[in-house]
Order: C-alpha cells, then structure tokens, then sequence
C-alpha cells in the first residue's frame, strides 16, 4: 500500500480544535455548552469593514491581484505599525498571506534546513513544534513557568543554543499564558540572537491586545532589522478570524523568498478582503479600542471568580484574552479536569499540555466571551469542583 508522506506522522493537531470538536458532538445531543476553548473574539469587524468588502465586491475587485499583497494594504500596514508600535517598516518587507497560520509556515519553510534547532516558548501556540518538526528540524523549547512569573529565562534560551540553531521563536502576549514579554528580557533574546546571528520569528498576533503600558516589538531592539520577521494578522485584534488575513514583515532578502512559496500555493489573498482590512487599519470606528476596553472588564471579572474555585489559583493575564489557571489545588490532572468540566458542566476549557508539556498542570480558558456567559460559566465549575474537592494532594 501507497504510504503518506513521514513528515505526517511527526506533526500535530491543535487541542482546542479536539476539544470544540467533542463539544460540538455534545451540543448535537441537545446539551447546552459554553465555548471558553477557542481563541475567537465574540466581536465583528466593524460596520465600515464590512461596507468596504461589499463595496470592493460590487466594483469587481474579485480578481487576480498582487502575488504580495495589494501596494495600498502594505502602505497602509506600515503607517499601521509606525501608529501602534512605533516601528517604521517599508511596505515592500511586507507580504500578505491568507491567515496567520500560513505566513508562520511559509516563514518558517523559507529559513529553516533539515536538522536546524528552532527555540520556542513551553507552554505555546501547538504550531510552533508541529511546523518544525514537518520540516525536518528539531524543536527546543525553552520554558514559560510561575517560578520565573511566566516571562521566558534568558539564561535558559542562552545554555540551549547551540552549532545547530538557526531560529528563536517569540510570542508576545503570549498564548496560553497571557504574557507581555518584559523590555528587559526581550532586549536580553535580542542580544543573544545578536550575537549568535539566528533568525527571531517574533509572532505578534496580540500585540494590540495588551492591559497596561506600551508594547514593544522585537523589532525595535539594535541589531533585529535584518534577522526579524514579524507574524500577524486581523484576527484577533480586528476580530477578523473567518477573513484569513495574515502577513509577514521580513527583511529585504527574505522577501522573495515568501512571494515564491506564495506563487507555489496560495498565489494571491482574496482582492476584496484586503480592501476591507485597509479600513479595519484605519478604524475609524474606534473598534479595537473598545473591544479591548470590555476584555480588560471580562478580565478583572472571570479571574476574580475562577479564584473562588475550590483548587483553582490564577494571575491575571497582561495580555491577549486567556485565563491561565493552575489547578494542582484540585489534586487531579488537567486532563481529569477538564473532562469533568466539558461532560457534567458543559464547560469547554483546555488543558494546559496540549500547549507543552511545562502546562500539565494548567487549563486554559478563553475569555472572549460576554461577561454574562463567563458569569454562569463559573456557576457551573463551581457546581461540579465537589468532583475534586477531597482528592488527594497533587504530585
């Protein structure tokens, strides 16, 4: 029999995607389910987003168009970024891809050899080491832990490099945990980058998503500009997640390289959504402002109650729009856990090792989500915590 291709068998799914699919077959049983597992913001673009895609569709802009993305939503995305990160990109670094998943694939492909070592953070987005791994080099994750208040070691990302690394995957704020990387420590992964001459893949999808203070891009440190390339996209910020409106920021000599993998599979991005995000980079409706607004309310609100949980202990997040929750309290594992809570209370939560194995003792919960539904989310878990009130204490 003909097999599939080795590299299948070393990459992996996404928890949260396992997760919504077993709530979704509970909902189809008539039960009634929250959906705290996804990370998908319960907003919409705003009206004049949504006006712009059906205008552009009602021009004819359904075509072809630039292999890189439309010159206007590249012009537009560097006025963008100098705006909101005080970074100052030329729109031709940028290249507009369908989704922040690929522009991390194609990435990746275009620098990345066999064999190579890419350091990423443990607990972090599945994609990381999936995508590594598919391309035949080597994960090493450098860990994201409460004894160093969840922000990434230096001296640890330092003991683990070595001949054979070619990459430092960042993610700040930082899926599962929440984390703003501290100045000082990104400035200590710049230096060491630096100094080591490895390509900084910095993904930065929630960088506008921030609770406090002023965000810092890997880009802005000395000596990032020709071995950065930053990773974002419109779905989290602009609550764009079915658009699929991903890019890329590389230096100069990278570029070429992302636009033949572009010719190679996806050609172009649909003409008429990248008219749609130009107005979401203007937003002139002020929507991020006030989303993010009502997820630091949601915030305050959903750690505060997941608190009074019986065995539940969580910081709240500085960033992005997840609840960490440490749940050795309960003296049960997060799988345990999150079983009895998705089963008896209709709860979709993740565990935490399905982000690495440094999160096995942690479940996360997304907070995008109204407060009235985060509320009676907590009503139920709340119910249910008799399952592990008792147990024995945790390993």
């Amino acid at each position: 029999m003909r097999a599939i291709a080795s590299r299948m068998s070393v990459m992996s799914g996404e928890g949260a995607l396992s997760v919504f699919a077993r709530a979704r077959e509970l909902e189809a049983q008539g039960r009634s389910i929250i959906h705290l597992e996804l990370g998908e913001p319960d907003f919409h673009p705003g009206q004049s987003v949504i006006d712009s895609a059906a205008r552009a569709l009602a021009e004819g802009k359904d075509r072809y168009c630039a292999v890189v993305g439309l010159p206007a939503l590249r012009q537009e995305l560097a006025a963008y970024l100098d705006r909101t990160r005080s970074i100052q990109v030329d729109p031709a670094n940028i290249v507009i891809a369908p989704g922040c998943k690929l522009a991390l694939f194609l990435a990746m492909m275009a620098l990345l050899e066999p064999g190579d070592e890419v350091l990423y953070p443990d607990p972090g987005f599945p994609g990381y080491a999936s995508i590594t791994l598919g391309l035949g080099a080597v994960p090493v994750p450098f860990e994201i832990s409460a004894r160093n208040q969840l922000q990434p070691d230096p001296e640890e990302i330092a003991r683990k490099i070595t001949p054979r690394t070619r990459m430092i995957i960042t993610n700040s704020p930082g899926n599962p945990t929440g984390t703003v990387y501290a100045d000082t420590v990104q400035r200590a992964i710049a230096e060491l980058a630096v100094q080591h001459d490895l390509w900084v893949l910095s993904d930065e999808i929630y960088a506008r998503i921030i609770y406090g203070g002023e965000y810092f891009s890997m880009l802005r440190y000395p000596g990032m500009a020709e071995r950065t390339l930053i990773i974002d996209g419109f779905s989290k910020s602009f609550a764009m997640t079915g658009w699929r409106l991903g890019y890329t920021v590389a230096p100069p000599e990278v570029v070429p390289a992302l636009a033949m993998l572009a010719v190679n599979s996806y050609t172009c991005v649909a003409e008429f959504t990248q008219y749609a995000a130009i107005d979401a980079l203007i937003d002139r409706e002020g929507t991020t402002t006030r989303m993010v607004g009502e997820f630091a309310r949601r915030r305050g609100q959903f750690v505060r109650d997941l608190n009074r949980v019986p065995g539940f202990l969580c910081q709240a997040p500085d960033g992005a729009f997840y609840a960490w929750v440490d749940i050795t309290g309960t003296g049960m594992p997060a799988e345990d856990i999150c079983r009895i809570l998705l089963e008896e209370a209709g709860v979709a939560a993740i565990p935490g090792a399905a982000f690495g194995p440094v999160g096995q003792d942690f479940v996360r919960f997304s907070f995008a989500s109204s407060m009235a539904t985060l509320a009676e989310a907590v009503e139920r878990i709340m119910k249910i915590s008799a399952a592990w009130q008792g147990a024995p204490a945790a390993r």
